[in-house]
Formats: structure tokens, C-alpha cells, sequence
């Protein structure tokens, strides 16, 4: 394809795998009936503890600490983590083209995601091996839409700003790809990225 891109980045929650926190309060109502709803509660009231740790500002154990807390000390750390990291789905069409895309193309994961999230979670997946890179937020220490996060990607590619397309499901993380030089488009679905790749080149 003769595209003007040479790398293209995705996000993975929602994108490459679904994610819903629905799992997580009915596994900790079979635990103590209420409790999913009350820890859902204080969590999403307290959201800035999470950006936090996505951005590791906060260590597994710092995080963990809180999350005993809002769990009222009714279950484990372990058990804590396999529950809250177990809230993914695969959207298989999608997964699918990364094969095909990685024949003329760099591909790169970019994703504000955490430790828990990826050990006990969506680091299984063995179709995100394909990528030639994973940029995660809780190692960059930066979270989209910041700069440094993109820069990061650019700094392992190697390549100018404007060789790179970025697919999020986010406006505001699309716009600042397309702010810092990048090429993107929101996702919103399997049609509507083949629709969008094709309009780029990207897909035949």
C-alpha cells in the first residue's frame, strides 16, 4: 500500500479488548452482598487514586492498601487482584488485522493500563505479542493525552511524528496524537476503522 503512515499505534481497553467493571461488582457482591456497588462507588469518587497508579505514582502496594480499604477488608490482595484484573473480552475482528497490518507496518501498542491490569489480566492475550512494542503508561510514568507519552512511542519508532496513525476509542487521546504531528481516527467500531484505514491507505 502506498500509505504515508509507517507505524500504526492502538489503544488496547475498548479497542483491541473490551473492558467492564460490571464483573467486578457482582464478583465482590457474591462476596458480601452490596459490597460491589459500595466499592464501585468510592472508587469512581475517588478516581484519582487509579490515574495515579496508572501513572505509577502509586506502588502495587500503596494501591492495594486502598483498595483493602474500599473492599471494608472483606477479601484478600490476591484474590482483590485476580478479580479486578479479570474484566476483559477480546474483539476478535479487530485482533485479526494486526497480522496483516504488521506486514507493512510498524506496530505499537500505546496504553494507559496498569500492573495489576496487564499481569492479571489482558497480558494472556497472546495475539498482542505481535506488536513491536508495548508503550504502557505505568512505565512511560506519563498517562495519554500528555505529550511525553506519545513521545515515547516516537522515540522507540525512530520515525517523524507524521508517519504515525493512532486508533483510540477517546477523542481527546486522538486529538492530542493529532495535536503532537500523528495521523488518527476514533474508534467506534470493526466498519468504521476498515472504513477509516482504507481512506488512509492503510488497508487495500
Amino acid at each position: 500500500m502506498d500509505s504515508k503512515y509507517s507505524v500504526i499505534v492502538f489503544d488496547l481497553g475498548n479497542v483491541l479488548i473490551p473492558f467492564d467493571y460490571n464483573i467486578v461488582i457482582k464478583k465482590l457482591d457474591e462476596t458480601d452482598p452490596g459490597l460491589g456497588k459500595r466499592f464501585y462507588d468510592v472508587y469512581m469518587k475517588n478516581y484519582g487514586v487509579y490515574k495515579k497508579y496508572e501513572r505509577w505514582q502509586l506502588s502495587d502496594r500503596q494501591f492495594l492498601d486502598k483498595m483493602m480499604e474500599w473492599t471494608e477488608g472483606k477479601i484478600g490482595r490476591e484474590e482483590f487482584c485476580k478479580i479486578y484484573g479479570n474484566i476483559f473480552s477480546v474483539n476478535q475482528k479487530v485482533a485479526d488485522l494486526l497480522p496483516k497490518l504488521k506486514e507493512n507496518f510498524t506496530l505499537v501498542l500505546l496504553s494507559n493500563t496498569c500492573n495489576i491490569h496487564q499481569k492479571y489480566g489482558w497480558e494472556k492475550y497472546t495475539f498482542l505479542e505481535i506488536f513491536d512494542k508495548w508503550i504502557l503508561s505505568h512505565e512511560v510514568g506519563a498517562v495519554k493525552p500528555e505529550e511525553k507519552i506519545y513521545k515515547a512511542v516516537e522515540n522507540f519508532t525512530g520515525k517523524p511524528a507524521n508517519e504515525h496513525f493512532f486508533i483510540d476509542d477517546i477523542l481527546e487521546y486522538v486529538n492530542a496524537a493529532k495535536n503532537n504531528g500523528w495521523g488518527g481516527t476514533q474508534f467506534f467500531g470493526y466498519e468504521q476503522l476498515i472504513d477509516s484505514l482504507q481512506k488512509e491507505r492503510i488497508l487495500p
